[in-house]
């Protein structure tokens, strides 16, 4: 159940929207602490490897959730969406962890929020939803934002390269994932969608790892391990608020992880965030919550619509 009238078993002395705000606050800490680790590491251990080990530790997470379940863990009558969904989610992975490696942070995180810019135009194409001309609008607007962040043909620092194009391809293969995810809730559980993409993520994952393998030291092993487990983590954190609270009233509090990777990039790895980065980045925000808050209020408008039909 979505939205502030959901219930929760958590405080019930915190308002829903509170309560999805913290979850969501944590989300961005361990969003930023997973980032530090994926480039503390990405020196020695690339993308793909890194990869193996994030979707190793999913496994392992759901591990007894697939044994106590097991069949029917894995039931589901649209297999082909299950695979494309694993398959674009693991190389989404792979790219961002590869631009979070050679980019800034903050750039490449602004750069990640265009996941929700791809969702207008897949939205209408792939899960035929109606989109309006002023979400098409914030869309085109939002992508304005990116050229302004990677000026193509500048000869600055934050000029558009491969770090930048991967990052923007991974946003696009992650709005595949949510868009399939759409299709999958109407005759599946949250849980067979976990442990499909948990499963197949990791199988995929391996040749990726087996191209890119070294033996980890023991040090770097455990900090490649806790990578994988709080990219978990942060995972559930996020469901778990969009779950608790109005999407409208969560998406600007996910946006803090811009502040909080702005900040861990200036103290840990000496980078400082161009106007351009910033100004970008801004509308890009912009648009993106535009989008946020307007499919927020269409969806309401139809609940609205239809209740008088369910009485």
């Amino acid at each position: 159940m979505t939205g502030a009238g959901a219930q929760s078993s958590g405080n019930p002395g915190l308002s829903p929207n509170l309560q999805g705000a913290l979850w969501m606050l944590l989300s961005a800490v361990t969003f930023s602490v997973m980032t530090t680790l994926i480039k503390f590491l990405g020196d020695d251990y690339p993308a793909a490897l890194q990869t193996f080990y994030r979707q190793a530790a999913g496994v392992a997470i759901l591990l007894p959730v697939i044994l106590r379940h097991r069949g029917a863990a894995f039931a589901t009558s649209r297999p082909g969406i299950l695979i494309f969904r694993s398959l674009a989610g693991t190389v989404g992975v792979i790219l961002s962890f590869y631009a979070f490696q050679k980019m800034p942070l903050a750039d490449a995180n602004a750069l990640s929020f265009t996941r929700t810019l791809w969702l207008v135009p897949l939205a209408a194409l792939i899960v035929k939803e109606p989109v309006g001309p002023l979400r098409i609008g914030a869309a085109l607007f939002g992508f304005v934002g990116v050229l302004v962040m990677v000026r193509p043909g500048a000869g600055g620092e934050f000029a558009i390269g491969l770090p930048a194009l991967a990052m923007l391809a991974s946003a696009l293969l992650f709005a595949f994932t949510v868009t399939g995810m759409k299709v999958l809730t109407r005759d599946h559980s949250t849980t067979v969608i976990l442990v499909w993409s948990a499963v197949l993520g990791f199988v995929l994952s391996i040749p990726g790892a087996i191209l890119t393998w070294r033996v980890p030291e023991p040090t770097d092993l455990l900090l490649l391990c806790l990578m994988g487990v709080i990219a978990t983590v942060n995972q559930a954190c996020y469901i778990k608020g969009m779950s608790l609270g109005d999407a409208g009233a969560m998406a600007p509090i996910d946006y803090t992880r811009l502040v909080f990777t702005a900040a861990i990039g200036f103290f840990l790895f000496a980078e400082i965030p161009g106007v351009w980065t910033i100004a970008g980045a801004a509308i890009v925000v912009a648009s993106t919550l535009f989008i946020t808050i307007r499919e927020q209020q269409i969806a309401r408008s139809a609940r609205l619509s239809a209740e008088p039909d369910a009485r």
